[in-house]
């Protein structure tokens, strides 16, 4: 019998058993996904964006100091939702970077594979309700959506992101913005904006529910990817803080979390990439755009944070508050694609009614990013951001409150993406699968261990070349181009976060010993390795273009037919003069 089917039947028993007439209240969940948002962009993490919802959620909470995520948001996504790592779950990379030699191969499907179960799905079979909104991205058609993994309601966008206040796409990859509910296309309301829908949408479902029933409620928000948009009420809010620019924004974040105890004292800053632009070198036109997209961001941040506190506010109306667990994350880190100067995006974006006027930024019809250089100092105090495993692009957020979790602020307990389902099929009272990577963190939660894992155990990841290798307070780094050059590096994250000492040469046995672990960990999952000279901007490049190409096929090929044949006519007339 598949195992999917056991642990289903399992559920299925203890369901029986507690619905028989037992006093014990299963806990509902919330899970609250943010898109693309920095270790310390929360007000509570240190941030300059005003979140109280978010943080008054953390003060009753935990805290983690020390979780790490995937540095690409669909695997990451498929890692949170089944404790498995990414490889198992077909969802080893994105479409948008996938190469030749990946396509085809085991775990790279590019889609959760049938015979994974989603957190939704245990807790679904052992009588809780499960409902989701927002982006999902794990799929290539409507047979992959979240009706058909476990979820009994669902508004979601099948697609990396898209426009915040329309429904229309927001690079040239996608044809269309494809929303669907409960697996069938939807259409968007007028007055759309994405964080405020996103919530509706599940207060909603959470009205209709059978009350006598728990329930877990997915809330994937669009903050803060490209397009990084908000209503400028929110926006308005930050006028100056940005204004020293992006090298006083890494200083100041790194004192900060040396301040909230986040790293030691001793630390190092990260030097700031060679490619990037020093602040003082901008004319004041562009420092203008700039302080005004971060603006924007912090505004989008708020504004998210706003309606989490609607949506707060409406479980306490529904008395079911004090018995809901929350888990508050981010996919991943900042983001630092800046498509906005490449001449095709511009024809792109004036084809599709889009602007980058600093008046009206953040607003519809805006299209808004905070580029490398805000991206490298959102990330501090780690180097570098989304789409490398250096901690910049790894190390984000994590909360978790609610009943049975003593609040304690921060906790430097070593916890990863995979964690999180365990977690939260732990904490209902459910078997933990044993085929899952990751573990519950309950015993950290309730204050019964420090750690959930051991200074000797390995934890590995790999996206589009970009890998590490945790064990105890070490990582072991790969980072491709164009901002990393494919070495691997040794660093004690506890006592260096910024990564700045390379400790390969003073440690060459632990130094062996961890890159063993992570070739074994390659193998047993099948990644597929990716040369020295792989450069993930360039293949978002190529697959971009090539997915354009085929979209409009036909009208090149009858471009070029007419244009052959406006040539031979040409031939002909200009041939007929010359023999006259």
């Amino acid at each position: 019998m598949p195992l999917k089917t056991v642990s289903s039947l399992f559920a299925f028993l203890l369901t029986a058993i507690w619905t028989a007439g037992t006093a014990y209240a299963r806990p509902n969940f919330v899970v609250i996904l943010v898109d693309d948002g920095a270790f310390m962009d929360f007000g509570g993490y240190g941030g300059e964006a005003h979140t109280p919802n978010i943080n008054a959620l953390a003060d009753q909470g935990v805290r983690f100091s020390n979780y790490h995520t995937s540095p690409l948001c669909a695997p990451s996504r498929a890692m949170l939702l089944t404790g498995l790592d990414s490889h198992r779950t077909g969802v080893g990379t994105i479409p948008e970077v996938i190469t030749p030699e990946q396509k085809g191969q085991p775990g790279y499907e590019l889609r959760l594979l049938p015979e994974v179960e989603t957190v939704a799905e245990t807790l679904k079979t052992a009588g809780y309700q499960t409902y989701m909104t927002g982006k999902w991205h794990l799929g290539q058609d409507q047979n992959d959506l979240p009706n058909r993994h476990g979820f009994d309601r669902s508004f979601v966008l099948d697609a990396s992101g898209a426009d915040n206040w329309e429904q229309k796409p927001f690079m040239p990859l996608y044809e269309y913005a494809p929303w669907f509910e409960d697996g069938e296309p939807a259409t968007l309301p007028d007055d759309f904006y994405s964080s405020r829908f996103l919530v509706d949408k599940m207060i909603q479902y959470l009205g209709e529910r059978d009350t006598a029933q728990p329930f877990f409620a997915y809330v994937a928000f669009q903050a803060i990817h490209i397009p990084v948009q908000a209503p400028r009420e929110f926006t308005d809010k930050y006028v100056g803080v940005y204004a020293q620019g992006w090298d006083a924004l890494r200083e100041q974040r790194f004192d900060r979390a040396k301040q909230l105890g986040l790293i030691p004292e001793t630390a190092s800053p990260p030097e700031p990439h060679p490619d990037l632009r020093p602040w003082h070198s901008l004319s004041q036109e562009e420092k203008e755009h700039y302080e005004r997209s971060m603006m924007v961001n912090a505004g989008m941040l708020e504004a998210m944070d706003f309606h989490i506190g609607r949506l707060v506010d409406d479980l306490k109306k529904q008395d079911v508050l004090d018995n809901t667990i929350f888990i508050i994350t981010s996919d991943n880190g900042a983001e630092f694609n800046d498509p906005i100067e490449d001449t095709v995006f511009k024809l792109w974006m004036r084809a599709n009614d889009y602007h980058t006027d600093v008046e009206g930024m953040g607003e519809r019809g805006s299209m808004v990013a905070i580029g490398t250089e805000w991206a490298s100092a959102a990330a501090a105090p780690g180097s570098l951001f989304k789409m490398y495993a250096s901690e910049g692009g790894t190390r984000v957020p994590l909360i978790v409150s609610g009943p049975g979790i003593d609040p304690k602020g921060f906790t430097k307990a070593r916890s990863f993406v995979t964690d999180i389902a365990p977690t939260i099929i732990d904490m209902a009272g459910l078997p933990v699968s044993e085929t899952m990577n990751g573990r519950s963190l309950s015993p950290v939660l309730t204050n019964a261990e420090s750690e959930v894992y051991g200074d000797d155990e390995s934890v590995g990841l790999e996206v589009a070349g970009n890998a590490a290798l945790f064990k105890g307070q070490f990582k072991l780094t790969r980072n491709t181009k164009p901002h990393g050059d494919a070495t691997w590096r040794l660093h004690n994250i506890v006592d260096d976060p910024g990564e700045t000492i390379d400790l390969s040469k003073q440690e060459t046995e632990l130094h062996q010993e961890m890159l063993s672990d992570y070739n074994r960990y390659a193998a047993d999952l099948k990644v597929v390795a990716l040369p020295a000279d792989f450069d993930v901007q360039a293949q978002i490049g190529h697959n971009a273009r090539a997915k354009m190409l085929r979209r409009h096929m036909f009208t090149v090929a009858v471009v070029g037919v007419v244009f052959c044949g406006l040539i031979f006519v040409l031939f002909r007339f200009t041939r007929k003069l010359w023999r006259r």
